[in-house]
């Protein structure tokens, strides 16, 4: 009967269901290929997105590996701080408070010489109040007079330099040292800080500070429940640190290629990495306040303000280089795209450049032919130059940074002015 049917069927009706039957079976067969497509772009998303999470961690754990693992740059990155007034003040208040824990005025002043009385009422005569009040005074204007000096940041930086060993032993978990972790608290012990003051008294006239013992007293550098938590992953980052932002840029190029749309992907894909290491900078500016508000009454704020800083120097400048480079990446992945507002941003830097070479009446030549040929060889280059720039600057601030893209805008410019194929402008008929 189907066979009568389709018999009793027209020629025309029969090419019109044999051509049907041929589109469901192309349809059939592409079903497939889409499912692989959408496969593979929902791949290629979930890798961008694992890239820009592990953005903040593999900032941290580069901190980790190269400024608190590296002797040199923990050095570099403490030093400073020998000169902040902030420093410098809570030092003083910490010596100046052991030395007078220890001084047994009226004992200590029964015991002078009766040579060296002179001496010492010379230099008490200037000082009012009670005679407890005026040797405090005393100590604390001689204990800042060195703190200022320079005698003060050498024992500063040799004191971090040797206690950088000791910081990865309580970071690690285990003491000793001129660093110590207690109770989730790292502190430095100032004792080569009170005797270079008790000789600094001595010579001042105040020989009775040579009878002071020796004083061990600790400056804290960084106190947090959350200390004790980070040994635990301290050693954890500095194994990965090397390792972890590789695998973050592989996932991130992975989900490039993976991308049907390759350049809007790699415009996601910047713009993903530079969001994530957004959020490590908030978190930090977020938790500096957090850290601040939960310190001890005893430490000081200001001096524990400068400590955090000087510590997430490096971190802020890896998030600005971070950010920085995303944002770039982006742009010029987008300008370099057939959208729309993409083509008239090139065509008006186009046009404004070949306006001023027209204007010069500069020609290109042999030169300009061969940067037209070159042209997007050579903007890559300025781009991938810049961004290397970026990289290898230690640290650079917003101003470099500003630097670094006037400059490339700059060589994109040179380039644009250069690229002439030496076409004849064809004249406009009636003109």
């Amino acid at each position: 009967m189907e066979a009568d049917g389709n018999q009793s069927q027209s020629p025309k009706a029969r090419a019109e269901l044999e051509a049907l039957r041929a589109r469901v079976a192309v349809l059939e067969a592409r079903a497939p290929a889409r499912h692989r497509l959408r496969a593979r772009s929902l791949f290629a998303v979930l890798l961008v997105l694992v890239a820009a999470v592990l953005t903040p961690l593999s900032i941290v754990a580069t901190w980790a590996k190269n400024e608190i693992g590296d002797t040199d740059n923990y050095v570099a990155m403490m030093a400073p701080l020998a000169s902040d007034p902030d420093v410098q003040s809570a030092v003083a208040d910490r010596v100046t408070g052991a030395v007078m824990k220890h001084l047994d005025v009226k004992a200590l002043l029964a015991d002078v010489a009766p040579a060296d009385r002179p001496v010492v009422d010379k230099a008490l005569s200037r000082l009012s109040g009670p005679l407890t009040t005026g040797v405090s005074d005393f100590v604390r204007g001689t204990v800042e007079k060195f703190v200022a000096g320079d005698a003060f940041a050498t024992i500063w930086t040799d004191l971090n330099r040797a206690a950088q060993s000791a910081t990865m032993k309580a970071l690690s978990g285990s003491g000793g040292g001129a660093v110590k972790l207690t109770n989730d608290t790292v502190t430095i012990d100032l004792a080569p800080v009170i005797d270079r003051v008790k000789q600094r008294l001595v010579d001042r006239g105040l020989t009775v500070a040579a009878k002071i013992p020796e004083i061990h007293t600790d400056f804290t550098v960084l106190t947090s429940d959350s200390v004790g938590k980070a040994k635990k992953w301290f050693r954890a980052l500095q194994i990965i640190g090397f390792w972890l932002p590789l695998v973050t840029l592989v996932l991130a190029a992975g989900g490039v290629l993976l991308a049907i749309r390759r350049r809007r992907a790699l415009v996601t894909a910047a713009l993903a990495i530079a969001a994530g290491a957004a959020v490590l900078g908030l978190a930090v500016w977020v938790g500096r306040a957090f850290y601040l508000d939960s310190l001890p009454s005893e430490v000081s704020q200001p001096a524990a303000g400068s400590v955090f800083d000087a510590l997430a120097g490096p971190v802020r400048a890896l998030v600005r280089l971070m950010v920085t480079l995303g944002i770039v990446v982006a742009l010029a992945a987008w300008l370099t795209g057939d959208g729309l507002t993409a083509t008239r941003v090139r065509a008006m830097w186009s046009g404004g450049i070949g306006a001023v070479r027209d204007a010069a009446g500069v020609t290109g030549g042999p030169v300009g032919r061969w940067v037209h040929r070159a042209r997007l060889w050579l903007n890559w280059t300025v781009v991938v130059v810049a961004a290397a720039v970026l990289v290898a600057w230690d640290r650079p601030t917003g101003l470099v940074t500003v630097w670094i893209a006037l400059c490339a805008l700059f060589a994109l410019a040179v380039i644009e002015f250069l690229d002439d194929d030496s076409t004849p402008h064809l004249a406009v008929p009636g003109q």
